[in-house]
């Protein structure tokens, strides 16, 4: 008797607990589906803010947009930067990757060793044959390159195994 009650028992709390875990599952289910969808809105928005690194000509082509440029410091021209006067104004010239080289004007004081950056982003428009930047980004050389040549190229070591 005892048996045949357990074994009542155990089947109706197995199905109403098999239709507490169904139900259980299907907000799982759905909170999860939400969850992705936003992750999804999250990631397609994102893809949309990075932009490729432009040229000189292509913000002339559409002075009214925003674009990134990416290049480096012609250092044979002259940087005009004078605090008394107008902390705010600096002035330098960027060749880009396509080799065109423009005038930049950067609403901001000078930043500390541009000329030591391999490589400058400059985020801004062209305003007739000058870029008028609003931000500067500077990829400066890595103070670790030649520990890291040496490391690899240790005095002493061997790279042949099998010796």
């Amino acid at each position: 008797m005892c048996d045949k009650f357990y074994r009542n028992f155990a089947d109706t709390n197995a199905t109403e607990f098999s239709g507490f875990k169904h139900l259980s599952m299907k907000r799982f289910q759905i909170i999860l589906l939400v969850l992705i969808a936003i992750a999804i809105g999250v990631i397609v928005s994102l893809v949309g803010d990075f932009s490729t690194y432009e040229t000189f000509a292509s913000a002339a082509r559409h002075p009214d947009k925003e674009y990134r440029v990416i290049g480096v410091l012609d250092k044979d021209l002259p940087q005009m930067y004078d605090p008394q006067k107008d902390p705010n104004y600096f002035s330098f010239y960027v060749k880009d990757k396509a080799g065109n080289i423009r005038k930049v004007v950067y609403t901001g004081s000078r930043p500390t060793d541009i000329e030591r950056s391999e490589q400058i982003v400059l985020t801004g428009h062209m305003q007739d044959s000058v870029f008028q930047c609003s931000q500067i980004l500077m990829k400066c050389p890595s103070k670790y390159k030649n520990d890291q040549v040496a490391i690899g190229q240790m005095p002493g070591s061997n790279s042949h195994s099998g010796q």
